[in-house]
């Protein structure tokens, strides 16, 4: 796995910054900094499901059963375990016409979906070709992640430590003086972005293989930073 960390230098970051000077409190700097630490993804999450109709809701329901058994089988051909596959929805709903403002029951339709993980990208478009192609009928919400993702958030705080010590030493130099020491550290909220997600149009070839490109993820951590000047 690929990864490349990156702490932001750039002045163009949201920056705030005060300087309070009283009879009692020693001058303060507050920053922001941010740490960004590139990565390939080594992992993929996809759902799964098909969904099958009939007159009669019990009929409906085993050819649904059927259907995913045979997806299931299939994906676990692949070396998949069972841990990897996780029911995520099963539903059965009555289906209607309508017409001339009544509607007419139509019959019923049942569905079926799982989550599948699967660790090694190289399969992830046979997996796909091969659920299809054994009665699957809805593939979305494919996602890509890192393995290591806690150490990986880990690496990019610390880089967005180090980028809000370094504009703190910038403002206080600037203002003719240095900074004495860190008062607080402070994690800001919503600093590192959801796995990125695809969804997949479901298009039959009879010789067409799913293209499954995982691009690169970004991890980003932002953190608040307070310091005392002297």
């Amino acid at each position: 796995m690929k990864v490349i960390p990156i702490v932001l230098m750039s002045w163009t970051l949201a920056v705030s910054a005060a300087a309070q000077t009283t009879a009692i409190d020693p001058p303060q700097v507050v920053v922001t900094g941010e740490g960004v630490i590139k990565a390939t993804p080594d992992q993929a999450w996809v759902t799964i499901g098909a969904e099958s109709r009939s007159k009669v809701s019990k009929e409906a329901q085993q050819r649904n059963a059927e259907a995913m058994n045979a997806v299931m089988q299939k994906i676990a051909s692949f070396g998949i375990p069972k841990e990897a596959i996780k029911t995520t929805a099963i539903d059965l709903q009555m289906e209607f016409d309508y017409a001339n403002g009544r509607q007419t029951p139509r019959g019923y339709v049942a569905r079926n979906s799982v989550e599948v993980r699967v660790d090694d990208l190289s399969k992830v478009g046979d997996v796909l070709d091969a659920a299809v192609a054994s009665g699957a009928t809805m593939i979305h919400g494919l996602r890509f992640d890192v393995k290591q993702r806690d150490q990986l958030t880990s690496a990019a705080l610390q880089a967005a430590v180090k980028n809000a010590s370094f504009k703190a030493q910038g403002i206080a130099l600037g203002s003719s003086r240095a900074i004495d020491r860190i008062l607080k550290i402070e994690e800001l909220s919503a600093d590192v972005p959801r796995p990125m997600m695809r969804d997949f149009a479901m298009a039959r070839a009879a010789d067409a293989q799913t293209p499954v490109a995982p691009g690169e993820l970004e991890i980003r951590a932002q953190v608040r930073l307070t310091a005392s000047m002297k």
